[in-house]
């Protein structure tokens, strides 16, 4: 629990309803509210000191309740916004511009937006019951399925890193169902799984590396998750993680946060009614090496596209990094690097006194121990080069901070 005098972020005049970090810039967070605006903030580098009011650029455009809000995934300053007037609006951050405004797409309350890969296209659900899939930039419909579940209580809708669509939702019966569509053949699911009677939205958590889907109700304390694969049954049901505490809400960070070294591969922040509780997934490994299965090239933070580019009609991929300059050796495993340096040198002062027969023999033992030298060294170049880069960065915030202060 924090400090009741803890700084805020309170610049808004009604209730927060949605937050979403900026993918391409650690320091930025956008909010949506029901005072209809939507702000986008710098948080300084190190957290708030004091609490902070003043909003890099609001953007005013909905005229009733801001409920969604979720940045472009490769594009820098690009953000999409849904509010309860049915509307979505698409935002040049940068300049404080709404470029695309799509009014009369959704005749009712829209439940939730989501980008596809390369941010080209977006899915939405709506309280009509319909799925939709949206070319933003041509202000059309590409694909759309009506009655997508038959309950009538909130759908969810995301994209696969595949293009295939996955939903959630309920039957007529309320129970909650996940299923998967083909973007090309919205008539019939490809497959439909059922799970239990509750009432709680599902909300999917989806991790495009691992092909992973998290599955979280609201009021639930537990956590399903799931494998999509390409061929049938398509979802596989992999465990559960059950809780004593229901959940209020679920945060999600992105691999990039992950600790790599533990095998972390999904970590959760469950809202309880008086604190924030960290929900850590991990793969038990005996091997303290760097895990490439768990951990394939994921989304960096650099953006593919500028804004104006992509308005443009451009499109960009994900750019993606290796998490491998985050793995860092365990302190055991550099010991043993150590300990065995020593016996190599103790190897070869007995080999220096024994017959020449001997010598081609012991030859390998120091070219082991060269190999490894080597990787040290790589190792120290691939470090000097982080803190150097580091400080080049700290001495440019370092020069902003000055100019803030004048």
């Amino acid at each position: 629990r924090i400090d009741k005098s803890y700084p805020t972020v309170c610049g808004h005049t009604g209730p927060v309803l949605d937050i979403d970090w900026c993918p391409h810039n650690d320091q930025v967070i956008a909010s949506g509210s029901e005072d209809c605006t939507v702000m986008v903030w710098q948080i300084p580098e190190n957290g708030l000191v004091s609490s902070m009011s003043e909003p890099v650029v609001a953007l005013e455009g909905h005229s009733k309740r801001v409920g969604i809000i979720t940045w472009h995934p490769t594009a820098r300053n690009v953000l999409l916004s849904a509010g309860c007037d049915n509307q979505i609006i698409i935002w040049n951050v940068a300049t404080g511009e709404a470029m695309i405004s799509l009014e009369d797409m959704h005749p009712d309350v829209i439940y939730n937006v989501c980008w596809n890969r390369n941010g080209s296209l977006i899915c939405t659900s709506c309280k009509d019951k319909a799925i939709r899939v949206i070319d933003p930039r041509k202000e059309s419909i590409v694909a759309e399925k009506e009655k997508a579940h038959d309950g009538a209580r909130p759908m969810r809708a995301i994209f696969l890193s595949d293009g295939n669509i996955l939903t959630t939702g309920f039957s007529r019966m309320s129970e909650r169902q996940l299923a998967l569509w083909n973007l090309q053949n919205m008539e019939e699911p490809m497959t439909v799984n059922e799970m239990d009677t509750s009432n709680g939205v599902l909300l999917p958590f989806y991790d495009p590396d691992t092909n992973v889907v998290y599955l979280c109700g609201k009021g639930d304390s537990s956590i399903r998750y799931f494998e999509i694969t390409d061929e049938a049954p398509y979802v596989h049901f992999l465990n559960t993680f059950v809780t004593k505490e229901p959940q209020r809400g679920m945060g999600y960070m992105p691999k990039r946060g992950l600790d790599v070294n533990k095998c972390e591969i999904a970590r959760f922040y469950k809202l309880h009614e008086r604190k924030c509780e960290p929900i850590v997934m991990t793969v038990p490994r005996k091997s303290d090496l760097f895990q490439d299965d768990l951990y394939p090239d994921t989304a960096g933070p650099d953006s593919a596209l500028e804004a104006e580019e992509w308005f443009e009609g451009k499109n960009g991929d994900p750019i993606l990094i290796s998490l491998k300059n985050g793995y860092v050796p365990g302190k055991n495993r550099e010991f043993k690097v150590v300990k065995k340096n020593i016996l190599d040198s103790k190897v070869n002062k007995k080999t220096e006194n024994s017959s020449s027969a001997n010598k081609p023999a012991s030859s390998t033992p120091s070219i082991k121990s060269e190999a490894k030298m080597e990787e040290i060294l790589k190792e120290i170049k691939s470090l000097k080069d982080l803190i150097s880069s580091q400080e080049k960065r700290i001495i440019k915030l370092e020069e902003q901070m000055s100019k803030v202060a004048i």
